[in-house]
C-alpha cells in the first residue's frame, strides 16, 4: 500500500474527527457524524497497522481515537445513546444468544428441586434429623413469614438485591472453573427444597408458594441465567470452536460482563417485589399474578428484543469500535 496516497486520501476525515472532538457541544447531526468518523478512523488505523505499519502515523491515529473516545464518554448524547443501546441491543442479545445455556440451567434446577422436595416428603424422618419439633414449629408458624416483614421495605429491598447480586456475580466470576457454579446453584436450591418440603409437610404449602412465587420466579430466573452464562464461560475454553481458546474465552467473558451488568437491573426489580409485594396485604392471587407478569415481561424482553437484536448482528459482546479503541490506546 502507498502510505502517502492513503494519508492524502483520508487526511480530511481525520481532521474532521479532530474538529468534532474539540467542540464543547454537538448537535444531533454532528453527534451522528462524530460516531461515523470515529468508526472510519478506527478502520483506517486497523488498515495502517496491517498493511503499512508506520510508527508515527499509528501513534497519531491512536491518540486521536483515544481523545475521541474520551470525548464520547463525556458527551451526554453519547452516554444516553449507549445506555439505550445496551438495554435494547446488547443485553437482550446476550440473553437470547445464550438462551439454551440458561434455559437448560432453569429446567435442571427446577427438576432437581422437585425431586429433592418429593424425596423429603416421602422421608419425613430426614426432617427430624435436621430440626427439632420446636424449630420446625418456629419455622412454619413464624420465621418463614416474618422474614419478609422483619425490616423496613426499603432496607429489605436493598438487602435482598445485594445478596442476590452477589450470588449471581459469583456464578459469573467462578464460571471459568465450572464446578463452583454447580455447587453454588445446588446450595441455593437445596435450601429452597428443604424449607418447601417442611412447609408442605405441615400443611402450609399454599402459604409457602404464596410467599415464594411473587418474587422468586424472576429472582431465581436471574440466578439461573447467571449460572448458565457462567457454565458457557467454562465451556468456551473447553470447546472454543473456530476461535483460539484465548479468543473464545475473551469473547464469552465480555458477554458475561454484559449479562452481569444487565442482571443488576433484573435483580433490583425482583428485590422491590420481594420487599413491597410479597409481604403486602394483597390477596395471594394478586401477589402471585404480579410475579407471573414480571417473569413474562422478562421472557418477552429476551425473545422479542433479543431475537431482533441478534438478527441485526448483535452478540452481547462490547462494540467493535470500543475494542479497536482499547487496542489503539495500548499501541
Amino acid at each position: 500500500m502507498d502510505l502517502d496516497a492513503y494519508v492524502l486520501a483520508h487526511a480530511r476525515e481525520w481532521q474532521r474527527l479532530e474538529e468534532l472532538t474539540r467542540r464543547r457541544r454537538l448537535s444531533g447531526d454532528e453527534a451522528d457524524e462524530f460516531v461515523e468518523r470515529y468508526q472510519q478512523v478506527a478502520t483506517h488505523l486497523s488498515v495502517v497497522r496491517s498493511a503499512a505499519p508506520d510508527a508515527s502515523l499509528i501513534a497519531h491515529l491512536s491518540s486521536l481515537l483515544a481523545r475521541a473516545r474520551n470525548r464520547a464518554v463525556g458527551t451526554r448524547i453519547g452516554t444516553w445513546r449507549g445506555v439505550a443501546r445496551f438495554l435494547t441491543d446488547r443485553f437482550p442479545a446476550a440473553l437470547y444468544r445464550l438462551r439454551w445455556w440458561w434455559i437448560g440451567t432453569v429446567v435442571a434446577n427446577v427438576a432437581v428441586t422437585a425431586v429433592m422436595m418429593l424425596w423429603l416428603l416421602a422421608n419425613p424422618m430426614v426432617e427430624q434429623s435436621m430440626l427439632s419439633a420446636a424449630e420446625v414449629d418456629q419455622l412454619v408458624n413464624e420465621d418463614f413469614e416474618n422474614y419478609y416483614s422483619e425490616y423496613a421495605a426499603g432496607h429489605f429491598a436493598a438487602q435482598v438485591w445485594i445478596n442476590n447480586a452477589w450470588v449471581a456475580a459469583l456464578c459469573l466470576a467462578l464460571g471459568v472453573l465450572g464446578f463452583p457454579v454447580v455447587w453454588l446453584l445446588f446450595n441455593n436450591i437445596a435450601n429452597l427444597a428443604v424449607i418447601g418440603a417442611i412447609m408442605i409437610n405441615h400443611d402450609h404449602g399454599g402459604h409457602f408458594f404464596g410467599l415464594i412465587l411473587p418474587h422468586g420466579l424472576l429472582e431465581l430466573t436471574a440466578v439461573f441465567v447467571a449460572g448458565g452464562v457462567g457454565l458457557r464461560l467454562f465451556w468456551s475454553w473447553i470447546d472454543p470452536g473456530d476461535l483460539s481458546r484465548s479468543q473464545s474465552l475473551a469473547h464469552e467473558g465480555r458477554t458475561a460482563g454484559t449479562v452481569a451488568l444487565g442482571l443488576v437491573g433484573v435483580l433490583f426489580v425482583s428485590g422491590v417485589i420481594e420487599a413491597f409485594v410479597t409481604p403486602s396485604a394483597l390477596p395471594t392471587w394478586a401477589r402471585v399474578g404480579i410475579g407471573i407478569v414480571a417473569e413474562a415481561v422478562f421472557f418477552a424482553y429476551v425473545f422479542v428484543l433479543g431475537r431482533a437484536a441478534v438478527r441485526r448482528g448483535e452478540t452481547g459482546d462490547i462494540d467493535e469500535a470500543l475494542l479497536e479503541d482499547r487496542v489503539a490506546s495500548r499501541g
